[in-house]
C-alpha cells in the first residue's frame, strides 16, 4: 500500500507561528487546533484531517527551515513562553533560553522533526505511520 503524501513548503514560512499556518493549510485543510507543539504532536496522532493509516510528510525546503527555525526564533518562543509559564517553570525556561542564547540545544526546528519522527518507524508512536522526508 502506498501512503498519501502531503508537502509543507519550508519557503513559505520563517517563524513557528507562520509553520502552524502551513500546518493548518496542507494537513488539517484549515480546521480549528490549539496552534502549539502540544496540539501538533496530537494531529499527527490522527483523526484531525490527516490521513488514517499514516501518511508521508515531504519537508521540501527544510534546509531553510532549519535556518530560519533556529536559534533566533528559539529565542523568540522561550521569551514568549517564559512570560506566559507558571512561577515554577521559569527557572527550566530560563535555562533553555540561556543555552538557546549561547547557540546551544535544539531549536524550534529540531523539536518540530523530533515530534514527527515520535510518529513513525523508531518513534514512540510507530502505529502513527508518519515518514518524515526532509528535502
Amino acid at each position: 500500500m502506498t501512503l498519501p503524501e502531503l508537502r509543507i513548503h519550508g519557503n513559505r514560512f520563517s517563524t513557528l507561528e507562520e509553520f502552524y499556518d502551513e500546518v493548518e493549510r496542507v494537513l488539517i485543510g484549515g480546521a480549528a487546533w490549539g496552534r502549539n507543539l502540544d496540539a501538533f504532536n496530537d494531529i499527527l496522532r490522527g483523526g484531525f484531517g490527516t490521513p488514517e493509516g499514516g501518511f508521508i510528510l515531504r519537508w521540501q525546503d527544510s534546509f531553510l527551515s532549519r535556518e530560519r527555525l533556529g536559534y533566533a526564533e528559539t529565542v523568540q518562543q522561550l521569551h514568549d513562553e517564559l512570560r506566559r509559564c507558571q512561577p515554577s517553570n521559569r527557572d527550566g525556561l530560563g535555562r533553555k533560553l540561556k543555552s538557546a542564547m549561547e547557540g546551544v540545544g535544539p531549536t524550534v526546528f529540531d523539536r518540530l522533526v523530533e515530534i514527527i519522527r515520535d510518529h513513525g518507524r523508531g518513534g514512540r508512536h510507530p502505529e502513527d505511520g508518519v515518514c518524515l522526508l526532509l528535502e
